[in-house]
């Protein structure tokens, strides 16, 4: 059985994710930082449904942090053949708001939607290529493609992500690097915001929204399509169309 590892693993389109890969017949790490019962309420649900896992607590834009949860990772479950970098956050600002982004917000925001993956993977990039086929998928978002987003830091993290996920591909093969780009998916940050996130979602030329389980889709078939290599998925209902 291989191990997926997904930071951010136990709320929204991570715990999502988790339970995709589990299902998929793989071991499954789900680190946190702050969100302890959503990520063992997801162990929780994965072992009664006959898998493994295991939560993690571990702030991924601390290098030092992130190579000791590979290393726990690799001791109770397995070495890391599949990476879901999920974890990410944002600080909503008005895109036109200079003053408002700060160098704390810039920090803050690349610390988490760059700097993490990129400890992430070079943590377990060891793992990586000595696995049949290891595959790092990177979870931005179409404020990457657009510019447009929560906050101008925001879109340029995600952006960055972008650039990151194809050179890792370079750096990385034959280890696979890609990116699921979601569009509007009411996960927590959406909270007490729903029906406004529910008119955007509707001028999709799906007219539907796009879910944690919809991202979780195409995270999987990019874990199991060994031709793909540098490429971002966007997963948005024809938002971006």
């Amino acid at each position: 059985m291989s191990t997926a590892l997904v930071t951010g693993g136990g709320t929204g389109i991570g715990r999502a994710c988790s339970l995709t890969l589990h299902r998929s017949g793989r071991a499954v790490a789900i680190s946190y930082r702050r969100s302890s019962d959503e990520a063992e309420a997801t162990v929780a649900e994965i072992e009664a449904e006959g898998g493994r896992a295991l939560a993690v607590r571990a702030d991924v834009t601390d290098d030092a942090a992130v190579r000791a949860m590979v290393d726990e990772v690799r001791e109770r479950l397995g070495p890391v053949e599949v990476l879901v970098n999920n974890a990410g956050a944002t600080v909503p600002l008005p895109l036109d708001d200079l003053e408002g982004a700060t160098d704390e917000v810039w920090q803050q925001l690349l610390a988490i939607n760059l700097m993490a993956p990129w400890y992430c993977a070079r943590a377990a990039a060891d793992d990586l290529r000595a696995a049949d086929d290891g595959v790092v998928i990177n979870i931005g978002s179409i404020a990457g493609q657009t510019g447009n987003g929560s906050s101008l830091p925001y879109a340029v993290s995600k952006s960055a992500l972008q650039g990151l996920t194809r050179s890792l591909a370079r750096a990385l093969a034959p280890v696979r690097v890609n990116e699921v780009a979601p569009g509007l998916v009411l996960t927590r940050w959406w909270a007490g915001n729903e029906e406004r996130g529910r008119e955007l979602a509707a001028s999709a030329l799906l007219d539907r929204e796009t879910t944690p389980e919809d991202v979780a889709r195409a995270v999987l078939g990019l874990v199991e399509s060994r031709a793909i290599t540098g490429q971002t998925i966007t997963v948005d209902g024809g938002q971006t169309l």
